[in-house]
C-alpha cells in the first residue's frame, strides 16, 4: 500500500465538506498535493517555468513526462529530500503551474529549460531525474553539458523512436484532438498503472484532468505527442555522468522494458532497474523500493558532484564510467548483466 501525503489544510476541509473520503472532490489544485514543497518560478524566453523545492543538500531535478504535473513525484521527492537532497520538481513548459502558448515545444528546447533551471538554482552539477518523455532533454543535457549532471536517472524512458502503425497514429489523433481529448487522456492515463494505483489516484487524476482542461494545457501535449525530430538515442554514447535505466516491470507503453533498460544501459554504460509489478510511474506505485533503488544508486549526498548547500562547498564531480558490463537489478536486488542483447524493447503508445 502506497502511503499518501497529508493534504493542505484548504485542501482537507473542502474534502470534508464534499462529504467523505469515497467521494473524491474535484476541485484538488495540484499543490494539494506537495503542500510543504517550496514554489519557484524561472523567466524563460517566451514563458515561465513553474517548480516546487524542498530539502538541503546536493542539487536533485525531477522531471516529469508529458502530459503530466511536477506533483507527479510527490511520493519521491520527500523521499529524496529526506535523504539529504535539495529537490527541485519542474513543470515542463505548457503544463502544470508552467505558462502556455510558448513558441517552441522541441527536445532542445526543454534541455535549454534544464540549463537554465540549473543555472537559476545555483550552477550545479545536479542530479536529473527524468520520467518518459523527459528523459530525452534529460539525456541530451547529460550529453551536451556534461558539467551541469552529475548523475543522471531515466524512468520509463522513451529515448529512441516510438514504432507507431498508420492506423495507431489516425487513432491518437482522434482521441487526443476532440472536444473528448482530456476524458481520453485521463483514461490512457490509466491504463499506465497495470497494478495497484496509488491511494490517491483519483484525486490526482482529477486534478490533472482540470489542469489539461484549462486553456493552451493541451495544445502543448498535442505538441509533443505529435512531434517530428529525431530522438536522443544518437547521444546517449556521448553521456559521461553515471545512468541509471529504470524501468516498470509491466510498463505497458513497452512491449519488453527489461529489454528496453538494457539497451538504454549497453549505450550508456549505465545500470538498470527493473521494479516489478509496476507500470510507467513506479516512483508513485512502489515509492519505497523505487526510492530504495535511486538512493542506492546515487550513493551518500556528500559523494554526488555539486554544491553542497550545507557546507558551502563544490565536490567533484563523477567522470566517465569504466566501460564495464551494464548490470541489472530487479525489486529483489538480484543482479544481471546488461548486454543489450535480448529482444528488441521498441517503444510503442503514445505516451512520452
Amino acid at each position: 500500500m502506497t502511503e499518501p501525503l497529508d493534504r493542505s489544510t484548504a485542501a482537507r476541509k473542502r474534502h470534508a465538506a464534499a462529504g467523505s473520503a469515497a467521494s473524491a472532490p474535484t476541485d484538488f489544485a495540484p499543490t494539494d498535493f506537495a503542500p510543504t514543497a517550496r514554489p519557484g518560478t524561472l523567466q524563460r524566453p517566451g514563458g515561465t517555468l513553474a517548480y516546487d523545492e524542498q530539502g538541503e543538500g546536493p542539487l536533485a531535478i525531477l522531471v516529469p513526462g508529458l502530459g503530466d504535473l511536477r506533483q507527479e513525484y510527490r511520493y519521491l521527492a520527500p523521499r529524496l529530500a529526506a535523504a539529504g537532497y535539495r529537490v527541485v520538481t519542474l513543470d515542463l513548459r505548457g503544463h502544470g503551474g508552467s505558462s502556455v502558448g510558448w513558441p517552441s515545444y522541441a527536445a532542445a528546447a526543454f534541455e535549454d529549460d534544464l540549463a537554465a533551471l540549473v543555472a537559476h538554482l545555483g550552477g550545479g552539477p545536479a542530479v536529473i531525474v527524468g520520467n518518459s518523455f523527459a528523459a530525452d532533454p534529460a539525456a541530451r543535457l547529460a550529453a551536451n553539458r556534461p558539467e551541469l549532471v552529475s548523475k543522471l536517472v531515466l524512468v520509463g524512458a522513451f529515448v529512441r523512436p516510438a514504432k507507431v502503425g498508420l492506423v495507431m497514429r489516425v487513432l491518437m489523433r482522434l482521441l487526443f484532438t476532440g472536444p473528448w481529448k482530456v476524458r481520453a487522456w485521463a483514461w490512457y492515463y490509466g491504463t499506465l498503472f497495470p497494478g495497484r494505483k496509488p491511494d490517491d489516484f483519483v484525486a490526482y487524476r482529477r486534478a490533472l484532468a482540470a489542469n489539461l482542461a484549462e486553456p493552451g494545457r493541451f495544445a502543448a501535449v498535442r505538441a509533443l505527442i505529435f512531434r517530428n525530430e529525431a530522438s536522443a538515442s544518437a547521444e546517449l554514447g556521448r553521456i559521461a555522468a553515471p545512468t541509471l535505466a529504470m524501468m516498470g516491470s509491466k510498463d505497458p507503453d513497452f512491449p519488453n522494458p527489461a529489454a528496453e533498460a538494457d539497451w538504454i544501459a549497453a549505450r550508456t554504460r549505465g545500470e538498470t532497474a527493473l521494479i516489478e509489478g509496476a507500470g510507467h510511474y513506479p516512483f508513485s506505485e512502489r515509492p519505497g523500493v523505487t526510492a530504495e533503488r535511486i538512493l542506492e544508486f546515487l550513493g551518500a549526498p556528500a559523494t554526488i558532484g555539486g554544491r553542497n548547500e550545507a557546507s558551502g562547498g563544490r565536490d567533484t564531480a563523477a567522470g566517465r564510467r569504466d566501460g564495464a558490463p551494464a548490470r541489472r537489478e530487479d525489486a529483489s536486488g538480484r543482479g544481471h548483466d546488461a548486454s543489450g542483447a535480448e529482444a528488441d524493447g521498441r517503444p510503442a503508445g503514445a505516451r512520452g
